[in-house]
């Protein structure tokens, strides 16, 4: 006899219904009982009639007794993967994207400066600059732990997470800025080092603090931002001049659309932070900036030619992108949404390696009358004095070899 039958006979003898077939017997119960208080009846007298099972669950219960449970709220972050996960987090510690600008807009600058070209001083430019941003936005994500958690774009950083330690923040920072420094200074020239040192201080000894004081913060990371083409400009041609001053003021109005686009949909995560953004403080304000900006960014490519950084045909190919690029800052100014400030962020991604091109490819080389003369003069004094003609008051005279002048 199975179980099942033995189950069905049980049924019928506690509920009266003799003489009837097992699927009559069910049919009848199940109006009665539920299928699911059946199922616990019979799982429950089988369990508690097998003494082995019922020893099992005793011994079980008597061991998760003696278990201590873990209730506290945090718990230690395992960190024994760092070895093998270093060179990603120092990538994340150096905000790799924003440093490849960087490194991009530096380049930019050595590329447009009026001086010859040398691989090996630009490549240093470059590495430089790379090292030095690294070491800026490392200091800056170690000041900037207990706010970073509360955004929601940057509470999954290596330190907020606690994948490394802010010692090795620290560490990270001086390695790449005293090697930066410290190529710029030797390999390329002291200007640009110098112009490196001053960007480092500037970003994590005023910018960063004043992000929670005062919305001159966008002001001043301009600034930040502004540099880098100037390190490549110095690191070329040794100086300062017009043409770094125009790249420059581009770069330094191409951030406040960046930015201010950016830090609209952010707004909540600046709020709960305590960053002090136009975007949160002042909103007609952010939205003016941003156009006002583009604005001048059209008046300096026009004014390029003139100024003796590009050809004319500069101004006519970059006409179009930067109208655009107004345009677009016009609807975000008027329409003051997450779809207007949206587009205006990802153009001006694209809008900025479009300008460098187009300035890279109308590049004007250029030298002042008083380079002209010093070329000149260096070229006279290089001629070889057996072939020099002098040109006397009488007729003109073969002028003899230095023996016979002698």
């Amino acid at each position: 006899m199975t179980y099942f039958k033995l189950v069905c006979y049980t049924l019928s003898f506690k509920n009266g219904l003799h003489g009837l077939s097992t699927q009559s017997v069910l049919f009848k119960v199940c109006k009665r009982q539920s299928i699911q208080h059946l199922a616990r009846i019979s799982t429950s007298k089988h369990v508690y009639s097998n003494p082995l099972i019922s020893q099992t669950q005793s011994t079980i219960k008597k061991k998760s007794k003696n278990v201590p449970q873990d209730t506290r709220v945090w718990k230690e972050t395992p960190t024994h993967d760092v070895k093998n996960n270093l060179v990603h987090y120092c990538m994340m510690l150096s905000k790799f994207r924003l440093t490849s600008l960087v490194v991009m807009t530096s380049m930019a600058g050595y590329a447009l400066a009026p001086a010859p070209f040398e691989f090996s001083t630009f490549a240093l430019c470059a590495v430089g600059t790379g090292l030095v941003s690294s070491a800026a936005n490392s200091i800056n994500q170690y000041h900037e732990v207990p706010f970073d958690a509360q955004m929601s774009r940057t509470k999954n950083r290596v330190l907020v997470k606690g994948l490394l330690e802010p010692v090795h923040a620290i560490g990270f920072a001086a390695a790449t800025s005293a090697t930066g420094l410290s190529i710029l200074y030797l390999g390329v020239n002291p200007l640009t080092a110098a112009l490196g040192a001053t960007n480092l201080v500037l970003y994590t000894s005023i910018y960063t603090p004043m992000k929670r004081m005062s919305i001159v913060n966008t002001w001043l990371g301009s600034i930040v931002g502004a540099i880098p083409p100037l390190m490549g400009w110095a690191g070329c041609t040794g100086s300062l001049d017009m043409g770094a001053l125009v790249l420059g003021v581009i770069l330094y109005s191409w951030q406040f659309p960046h930015f201010n686009a950016l830090s609209w949909n952010l707004r909540p995560d600046y709020s709960r932070a305590g960053y002090r953004m136009m975007a949160v403080t002042d909103p007609a304000l952010c939205r003016r900036v941003a156009l006002r900006h583009t604005g001048l960014i059209t008046a300096i490519c026009l004014g390029a030619p003139y100024l003796g950084v590009t050809n004319v045909w500069f101004a006519a190919e970059s006409l179009p992108l930067n109208i655009y690029f107004s345009y677009l800052a016009w609807q975000f100014y008027k329409k003051s949404d997450s779809g207007s400030s949206r587009k205006l962020f990802r153009f001006s991604l694209i809008h900025l390696p479009a300008l460098m091109l187009l300035m890279l490819v109308n590049k004007k080389y250029w030298s002042s009358a008083e380079t002209q003369e010093k070329e000149f003069k260096t070229q006279d004094l290089k001629l070889d004095p057996k072939r020099i003609t002098v040109l006397p008051r009488g007729p003109v005279v073969a002028a003899q070899e230095a023996e016979d002048i002698r």
